[in-house]
């Protein structure tokens, strides 16, 4: 592809051609502010905050859609375009409601960030103080105000594109437009997934996880309870973000530090379930390799992907994988194991989570996901902000904390184990116990190249023994109906597929921190928060989940062996064909 020469602001810049006047601008050093803006999925120029001047042009021009071409030559912050953008703001503005002081987006919202920037201390149109909350909350996981909404559409972009669900568009024209769902249903009665990728995106406070931490703080409070944490492999290459550090920064021992000042009885790692996981998903895919079952397998750990399954692909039921999630098998062993060796009771034990993930609220109260005697698997599960701000509220300064490590009784992880947070990891981290299982020989190297990276489907090959296994691994939900519509018509077959919902896996699930939009489009997050998980992964002597000692001692002394009956009783789940739109199913 050949370069041209543009000027930004009269400084020479060379970009590629073909290149947005953003590109560009972004090559020079130069931010142009946008609110509408996500790089491939909503390139749409409606919110005009990027308007610029182009020299000969006629009127401002949305630099997130308009091309350079060679001796271009644009102006980004000329008192014409300066005015036009505090214009947009206030217009905005005037339909906003503003309460700034409670929002839980408040210093993290990227209007509010424009508005100080832009110099906007009245509202001349309208009364934002008379505008009322719209507030929709039907889910587990979700809150929508619709009166804090700017119409950029991002969440209807990420919705439809990234997920393949589009359970939300735009109703009606002019100043009635808004957001909603089909024949303005609650979002509850759509086959919405709960993925939380909508709030990610989410430039203001219109769309907002369901807090749960309240829950937590009385928990901790109760002197009759025994409140132990469990944290997600990605939470601890995403907290650091919400204090200001580097992108990818792995914060393990300082979470840990944080935890234990929160006041939590134990201090446990997901890890360690991920690794009981591999433990009990590689005997099941061994035992459909060799004595027949529902192939190809497929895995269950992302609760977005198993309702998505369960709502789009019912077909496709009988090929996931029995087993619980690692959130849920962590709860189950507190309520079990745990339970047992330090003798507390289970009605006793109450179990947060803390995953990178809002689908998990949902999660956690599926049918058939209890431990023992009807209690259910985890109590409380939050997201890496929820942490964030349970931090911040004790007054804890995170980044002079010392780092410190998980308590042993279920602490001990593999580097299988951590690499779980990226796409591919489930099914790198399975292969290292399948294949020596089935070979009975040591692995050489332990890193599966083939099934690493971003790309939204991965396809590899391996001779285990003699046996040639094809396997798969997925991204994003709007990618797994790709593949599986390719299985469905036989233009694919494979063994083994790993399917994550969130695109780039749980490092960029829907409860990470929310980064703004000038940030999204030029820093590849998931891909540097999952080198934070490779390197640590590298980093580690045991790096094989049958290896780790804990895993040994679980099933010597608790479980038995691998796809046990205490096993499946505990550890293993199942499913159930959904309604596509349950709201409408209701109303026949």
């Amino acid at each position: 592809m050949s370069n041209v020469h543009v000027k930004i602001n009269g400084i020479e810049v060379e970009c590629p051609s073909g290149s947005t006047i953003l590109e560009a601008a972004h090559i020079a050093g130069v931010d142009i502010p946008t609110l509408c803006y996500m790089k491939d999925i909503n390139a749409i120029g409606a919110c005009r905050m990027c308007v610029c001047e182009v020299k000969g042009a006629r009127a401002l021009v949305a630099a997130c859609v308009y091309p350079v071409s060679d001796g271009m030559e644009v102006l980004t912050n000329s008192p014409k375009v300066i005015e036009s953008r505090r214009m947009t703001l206030e217009l905005m503005l005037s339909n906003h409601r503003m309460e700034c002081l409670t929002c839980v987006r408040s210093q993290n919202c990227e209007l509010q960030k424009l508005t100080k920037d832009y110099g906007i201390d009245e509202v001349r149109f309208g009364d934002p103080k008379n505008i009322k909350p719209q507030i929709e909350q039907s889910t587990a996981h979700l809150i929508r105000d619709n009166s804090k909404c700017i119409l950029c559409r991002r969440c209807i972009a990420v919705c439809n594109y990234n997920q393949g669900v589009g359970v939300i568009g735009v109703s009606e024209r002019g100043f009635a437009t808004h957001v909603t769902s089909p024949f303005e249903r609650d979002l509850g009665e759509m086959a919405c997934i709960s993925c939380g990728q909508c709030i990610s995106v989410c430039p203001t406070g219109a769309l907002t996880e369901v807090d749960d931490t309240a829950k937590i703080w009385k928990a901790l409070a109760d002197p009759t309870k025994h409140v132990v944490v469990g944290t997600a492999p990605s939470v601890r290459v995403g907290l650091g973000e919400e204090f200001g550090m580097e992108i990818g920064t792995n914060v393990e021992g300082k979470m840990v530090a944080a935890l234990r000042r929160l006041g939590f009885d134990g201090v446990f790692d997901v890890n360690s379930a991920a690794d009981l996981t591999i433990m009990e998903e590689g005997n099941e895919f061994l035992d459909r390799l060799q004595n027949g079952g529902a192939l190809p397998m497929m895995t269950s750990c992302s609760p977005g992907w198993i309702r998505f399954c369960e709502q789009y692909y019912p077909d496709f039921i009988d090929n996931l994988s029995s087993c619980k999630s690692p959130q849920q098998m962590f709860g189950a062993m507190m309520k079990t194991y745990y339970a047992e060796t330090q003798g507390i009771d289970p009605k006793d034990i109450f179990v947060v989570s803390i995953m990178p993930c809002t689908a998990k609220k949902y999660e956690i109260r599926r049918p058939d996901q209890m431990a023992v005697d009807g209690l259910w698997d985890i109590d409380v599960s939050i997201t890496t902000r929820e942490l964030a701000r349970m931090i911040n509220r004790a007054g804890i300064r995170f980044t002079e904390l010392p780092d410190e490590t998980f308590d042993p009784a279920f602490g001990d992880f593999s580097g299988a184990g951590v690499i779980f947070g990226a796409t591919g990891g489930v099914m790198e981290a399975a292969l290292r116990t399948v294949v020596e299982k089935v070979t009975g020989e040591e692995l050489k190297d332990l890193d599966f190249h083939a099934v690493r990276g971003i790309e939204g489907i991965k396809e590899a090959e391996f001779d285990v023994a003699g046996t040639i296994v094809k396997v798969a691994v997925v991204s994003g939900t709007a990618n797994a109906a790709k593949l599986l519509d390719k299985i469905r018509a036989g233009e694919a077959e494979y063994h083994f597929i790993e399917i994550m919902c969130c695109p780039g896996g749980c490092v960029n699930g829907g409860g990470q921190p929310i980064q703004p939009g000038n940030i999204r489009n030029f820093v590849d997050l998931r891909t540097a928060r999952a080198k934070a998980l490779y390197d640590e992964d590298a980093s580690m002597t045991v790096r094989k989940s049958h290896e780790n000692p804990l895993m040994k001692k679980i099933y010597a002394e608790y479980l038995g062996e691998p796809g046990s009956h205490k096993a499946h009783e505990y550890l293993h789940t199942s499913y159930t064909a959904r309604p596509k739109y349950p709201g409408l199913e209701a109303d026949k």
